[in-house]
């Protein structure tokens, strides 16, 4: 229940503050005055779209509050789970519009994204106006429309049946992704077989190619290597043209430090370091010799290793080292392998999609028995609404087509049929119902939904739009009958629906310094008859006057009324 409203610069209305009770409430004014301006300020309280056009002009930003009390319970546990609990079983609201298009939400007290905000105020308020009534037309609708009768056991019933038909539609999916045209499977079946195959042939080593590219590069220049060899040894051990080895040289040495320690002891520690490097550079000498010995230039070695490179080139396109070429080589064996295994894969979803599928028709029956139970009651109740809405001669029907395939809704689709006249075939709404005629079959549901549904506040935007005379009466007394067990507002022109309401605010606009304000008030007992008399048309005569206060007298919540 909406307790507290606050608006500041949203529109026309500079600042407005209301406090609202139980029972019915009217709202009512001139055309233009901005009585639709309260609906569209409680939607984007209650995190509707809120752009900078709605900020009244010259102004930064928009401001807008609201305290909701006697909230749901599944509201109350969803507030507690996501850690806003409703303080004393109150839910306090904020939203702030900025003319730079930042959105300032509160929720008590505590700033949370929009997305967060909109769902946290979900089954608030049930906000019902022209748009809802061409929906009633729509056969799409229908559907949902029965379901929301059933109450929180059908929606069970239809969660299964949405989980189960989403489950056979994935497994629908997997079939078809499976089931390849043949051409295509055999196609790739030998691509695949092929690709295997050339990697195989080759049969990549981690580490090979970078090997191979160093032998290539020692034999490709093995004249070069044996050249450098043979003058390093000789320099070092034979000597060269003329040129004594460094062998000797060294050895000569020796034996001028072997008489230098002779002469002189202190020397020894210079002969003994002469000597590590003569015995040193002697097995240098060794090993460059070794190394020239075991230099092996096997012929033809080089061809064979261009002929192995090239092999593993022509392998690149799966990858630019063997670790990547094998890793491809298994993604396309565990490809194949699927593919060769398809028919077995498609047998086992076959059986997966037949017990899927009985599951599914045995919650889907389920279901719609529930539904067309739930039919009978709707069309008697409708009929029984109706006929306080003065349609008593009319008759509704609720006519199933079955589905071929299982849906997400269920194994069949609804479509409301009416007549409002005996006599008349029953046809489809869009057919055959007038403005009035829908707006009081859109009332009569809202007053079958508000036995089941669970948000306590529902707005009725000019739910008497098309209807007259007598009608009206109907009308109110409906509103009046929901109000027993909903906060209901109620936007209206009829002075007949207004008389029934406890509390009647007047809306309106004035002008002052330049600037087009809009007013809420709530109006006293002489306040309304003077707005029932100007809504019937005619403020100043007495007849009309008098024709107002007969009006509250006899259908307001207060009989006692006096003028």
């Amino acid at each position: 229940m909406l307790l507290e409203m606050r608006l500041e610069n949203f529109g026309l209305m500079e600042k407005v503050e209301l406090t609202f009770g139980k029972g019915l409430t009217l709202f009512s004014g001139e055309t233009g005055a901005g009585k639709s301006m309260l609906i569209d300020a409680l939607g984007v309280l209650l995190g509707g779209r809120g752009s900078a056009d709605l900020i009244r002009h010259g102004e930064e930003q928009a401001r807008l509050e609201g305290v909701f009390a006697e909230l749901p319970a599944e509201v109350m546990d969803y507030l507690e789970s996501e850690g806003y609990p409703a303080e004393e079983g109150q839910l306090f609201l904020f939203r702030e519009l900025n003319i730079s298009g930042r959105n300032i939400c509160r929720i008590q007290g505590r700033s949370v994204p929009l997305s967060l905000y909109k769902t946290l105020c979900h089954n608030l308020v049930d906000i019902h106006g022209q748009m809802e009534q061409q929906s009633l037309l729509r056969a799409d609708n229908h559907l949902k429309l029965l379901d929301a009768l059933g109450g929180p056991k059908q929606q069970e019933l239809l969660d299964k049946v949405r989980a189960l038909a989403r489950s056979y539609k994935e497994l629908v999916h997997q079939e078809q992704e499976l089931k390849l045209s043949e051409q295509e499977r055999e196609r790739r079946e030998d691509l695949l077989r092929y690709q295997i195959e050339e990697i195989d042939q080759v049969a990549p080593v981690p580490g090979e190619e970078e090997i191979l590219e160093q032998e290539k590069k020692r034999l490709s220049n093995a004249e070069r290597i044996m050249n450098l060899v043979g003058q390093s040894h000789a320099l070092l051990y034979r000597g060269a043209q003329g040129t004594p080895a460094a062998y000797d040289i060294l050895g000569q040495v020796h034996k001028f430090m072997q008489e230098l320690v002779r002469i002189d002891e202190s020397c020894t520690g210079l002969l003994e370091s002469l000597e590590n490097v003569y015995y040193t550079v002697e097995d240098l000498a060794d090993q460059i010799r070794a190394y020239q010995l075991s230099f092996d230039f096997e012929p033809g070695r080089l061809d064979e290793i261009e002929d192995r490179l090239n092999q593993l080139h022509r392998l690149r396109k799966y990858g630019n080292q063997a670790e990547e070429v094998l890793k491809t080589r298994s993604e396309l064996a565990q490809e194949l392998d699927q593919i060769t295994h398809m028919q077995e894969k498609l047998e086992e979803i076959a059986l997966k999609k037949a017990g899927q599928l009985k599951e599914y028709e045995h919650w889907a029956q389920k279901l719609s028995a529930a539904r067309k139970e739930q039919a009978l009651l709707l069309e008697r109740g409708l009929e029984s609404e109706l006929k306080d809405l003065a349609l008593e001669q009319s008759k509704v029907e609720v006519r199933f087509s079955e589905r071929t395939e299982p849906g997400l809704s269920g194994s069949e689709d609804a479509e409301f049929f009416f007549s409002a006249n005996p006599g008349e075939p029953l046809k489809p709404l869009s057919k055959v119902a007038s403005g009035g005629e829908i707006s009081r079959l859109m009332l009569a549901f809202k007053s079958m939904l508000a036995q089941v549904e669970t948000v306590g506040t529902f707005i009725f935007d000019e739910v008497d739009s098309g209807i007259g005379g007598r009608t009206l009466i109907k009308v109110g007394e409906k509103l009046s009958k929901i109000a027993c067990y909903k906060q209901v507002f109620c936007i209206t022109h009829a002075a007949q629906v207004a008389a029934f309401a406890e509390e009647h605010y007047g809306i309106y606009k004035d002008i002052s310094g330049g600037r087009t304000r809009t007013h809420v008030k709530k109006l006293t007992v002489e306040e309304r008859v003077q707005e029932l008399a100007r809504m019937l048309g005619g403020e100043q005569e007495e007849i009309t006057r008098q024709h107002a206060l007969e009006l509250l007298q006899h259908f307001g919540s207060n009989s006692n009324y006096s003028f």
